[in-house]
């Protein structure tokens, strides 16, 4: 079973709100996911607003989940992929 961690698309029409889950990879987008491990809404004001479970992040990129190119780039700039690669190959 391959486990990815991706984004679910939730809001109405126009008004997108993602919440980003841990997944099989054979479920559909918007289907069946193991955790949800954070939030992330592109249509704040300031920027974009991201809530993250960091420790839940780690512990299933750890066990080898693959995150999509988005949910990378979004854990990228909240420090958690420079965490996750500074425990595993140690510094």
């Amino acid at each position: 079973m391959s486990v990815k961690i991706r984004m679910t698309r939730m809001g109405s029409k126009k008004k997108p709100f993602y919440r980003i889950n841990v997944a099989d990879s054979r479920a559909p987008r918007d289907g069946r996911f193991i955790e949800t491990v954070g939030t992330y809404n592109p249509l704040v004001a300031a920027g974009s607003q991201v809530t993250l479970k960091e420790d839940r992040i780690l512990e299933w990129l750890g066990n080898g989940a693959q995150p999509s190119d988005t949910v990378k780039n979004i854990l990228s700039n909240a420090g958690i992929m420079k965490k996750f690669h500074e425990t595993k190959y140690g510094k």
